[in-house]
């Protein structure tokens, strides 16, 4: 249901592609796509919200606020925003949100693929004070990220794999 629903929005699109991670594909998952129809929003959040765990959630700005937020609402907890760089007016935060040292954070994300930018969210909520054993992912490009994670004691949850969408 969730591979008709990302192909039917056109989020699965192929050509020449050059990754967060700076790797070259063949095809894009635009998850962004599928997250501004509210309908879809909606269903991954769901399903998203059924693999929760931890006290807390978070999400890095901008591909996974959306679904932290739908998330955290349907799975009943607070989330936290990771920001990519310090704001540099207001209060300079890196984290939006409240939280407590101990808490758990699962991490929501959208697409992993090297694990790269994930494992950075992990690192700063961990240096908070935060315990981070899991990510959930809508997608897992199968690219080394849930062998990158595992090595950091980080558990890759997600809802389809690439293989099964392509």
């Amino acid at each position: 249901m969730l591979k008709e629903k990302l192909v039917e929005c056109g989020a699965i699109k192929f050509g020449d592609f050059t990754l967060a991670s700076g790797k070259k594909s063949r095809y894009y998952i635009d998850i962004k796509k599928a997250s501004t129809k509210h309908e879809i929003l909606e269903f991954m959040g769901e399903l998203l919200a059924e693999q929760v765990r931890g006290d807390i959630l978070a999400g890095v700005e901008l591909g996974a606020v959306p679904l932290a937020a739908i998330t955290a609402v349907k799975a009943k907890r607070d989330y936290l925003i990771i920001r990519k760089e310090k704001k540099g007016y207001g209060t300079s935060k890196l984290i939006e949100g409240d939280f407590e040292k101990g808490m758990t954070a699962d991490i929501v994300e959208d697409v992993v693929t090297t694990g790269g930018s994930v494992l950075r969210a992990v690192k700063i909520l961990r240096e908070m004070g935060l315990k981070v054993n899991r990510v959930i992912a809508v997608v897992d490009r199968e690219e080394g990220g849930a062998e990158v994670l595992n090595e950091n004691n980080v558990e890759l949850v997600s809802l389809i794999k690439a293989r099964e969408l392509l």
